[in-house]
């Protein structure tokens, strides 16, 4: 105890933070008669709120609304008359809004938000709320669902040139155990603060896309969060606000944040005209599971096994071999075969990453350059029409498409997404659906693809390559 009562400023202003720490070790608590007055009115008022006067400025409200037009019948829930007519009436005017928060990244207006703040139906128009209560629109420079980011750049601002922004952190750096602040506008109240640690690093579990690895924290993030900064204690972001884990709606402790070094890839890519490009490695990689990691005799049930190697790719050209365990990138251990997509995508198309490998049991290094995948006869088109395939963007297989959505195909034609509310999303098409067969015939390109939906149809029989399962679908024509 001698060491808590030596400085009592220090001490005192380690207050909470080192009295919880002696209890968790075991030593005796402080009682009432040792605790001590605050020296100072500075020890006293110790807080956060330097730190939030320069930060919370740069963060804003995101409001996006959208108006389409359905068509509404007074028989609508009658079953019998939707079999029959379908969605048949009169036309109405729909309006649906989203809030959300974000973040200026830049003196020019440029602003970081989530991209599923800016999804609503129809035309949508989008106005920030700045800290100063002034509401002034805003344009979408990129909206990337992949990684779930959105730039915007706010339009007028009266005449003033410069406004207030924020540094990227280096995610890299964040450990587990670093204070940090969440800003935000949950549940459309206004603007909030709430502080937290990190939780945990590189969770790649969040999302189904392999681009991501997330940072997680206790600090409250609740709906209307989404797009807001986690800062840390320098001030700068250290991630995107975008997700929880709740089970009541409400924050539970558990929050995610996309890593700043992801976020800054993509504003950079939107500010350029550049899309973020995953480095082609040329190789199919598994996650390590309790049964590879005991047949392989690992130390810990981490890493990604390549599982196959393409002929002339750059895991080839590097020395990597079927059957090597990737258990690090640059320095950092991996846990799964994400986390490996998510550090070559940071380190960029252009540069060389380390790649720590087991390799029989023993541990090896491999160089490995990051280049695109290299050009095809890409040819990606949006369906519509009487088919089943209404709704989805399909192109065909290249190398750098069949990595990029973990398929395992090296021909075919693949659905890369689905649009909501369409026939191909009613029917339950996901992106990485391989489209093998329509009718009789069997299709090898987009163009094959949309000679068969053009043919008149009595009805349709559609097979589906899903990992590593066919699926037959059949419906009336």
């Amino acid at each position: 105890m001698a060491r808590l009562r030596a400085g009592a400023d220090r001490a005192w202003r380690l207050g909470v933070a080192v009295a919880g720490a002696a209890l968790a070790l075991g030593a005796a608590p402080v009682s009432a008669q040792q605790r001590e007055v605050p020296p100072s009115r500075e020890a006293a008022q110790y807080s956060f709120a330097a730190i939030v006067k320069r930060t919370a400025p740069a963060v804003v409200n995101v409001y996006v609304r959208g108006q389409s037009r359905s068509f509404v019948s007074p028989f609508a829930d009658d079953p019998v008359f939707r079999r029959f007519f379908g969605d048949f009436g009169m036309p109405q005017e729909r309006v649906q809004s989203s809030l959300g928060s974000g973040v200026i990244v830049g003196g020019d207006g440029v602003v970081v938000t989530n991209a599923h703040v800016l999804k609503v139906a129809g035309t949508a128009q989008i106005s920030v709320v700045l800290a100063d209560r002034r509401e002034l629109n805003a344009r979408v420079l990129l909206a990337d669902e992949k990684t779930d980011i959105a730039v915007l750049r706010i339009e007028g601002g009266g005449g003033q040139a410069r406004f207030p922004h924020l540094e990227f952190a280096d995610s890299d750096a964040a450990e587990v155990g670093d204070m940090v602040l969440a800003i935000g506008n949950p549940f459309g109240v206004g603007q909030t603060v709430t502080s937290g640690i990190v939780s945990a690093l590189g969770r790649t579990q969040v999302s189904r896309s392999d681009a991501q690895a997330f940072i997680q924290t206790d600090a409250a993030i609740n709906p209307g969060n989404s797009g807001g900064a986690l800062v840390d204690m320098s001030g700068r972001v250290v991630g995107i606000n975008t997700a929880i884990y709740t089970r009541s709606g409400g924050s539970q402790g558990i929050g995610f944040a996309i890593p700043a070094n992801l976020v800054k890839l993509v504003v950079e890519g939107a500010l350029t005209g550049r899309k973020l490009e995953r480095p082609w490695l040329g190789a199919k990689l598994e996650t390590v599971t309790r049964d590879i990691a005991g047949e392989l005799k690992l130390g810990r049930v981490a890493g990604a096994i390549v599982a196959r190697l393409q002929d002339k790719g750059p895991a080839a050209e590097a020395g990597l071999q079927a059957g090597d365990v990737i258990v690090g990138v640059d320095g950092h251990e991996v846990d799964d075969a994400r986390a490996v997509h998510y550090r070559l995508t940071t380190r960029g198309i252009g540069n060389q990453a380390q790649l720590d490998v087991i390799r029989k049991g023993r541990p090896a290094r491999v160089e490995l350059a990051l280049r695109a995948a290299p050009p095809g006869a890409q040819d990606a088109r949006n369906l519509a029409g009487a088919h089943p395939f209404d709704g989805a963007r399909v192109a065909n297989i290249l190398p750098g498409t069949a990595e990029e959505l973990g398929i395992d195909a090296e021909e075919g034609v693949v659905v890369v997404s689905v649009k909501p509310g369409t026939t191909a999303a009613r029917l339950g098409f996901r992106p990485g659906d391989v489209i093998v067969q329509v009718g009789r015939e069997r299709i090898g390109s987009v163009a094959e693809l949309d000679n068969a939906l053009k043919q008149r149809q009595r009805g349709w029989l559609v097979v589906v390559k899903r990992g590593s399962q066919l699926l037959q679908l059949q419906m009336a024509g």
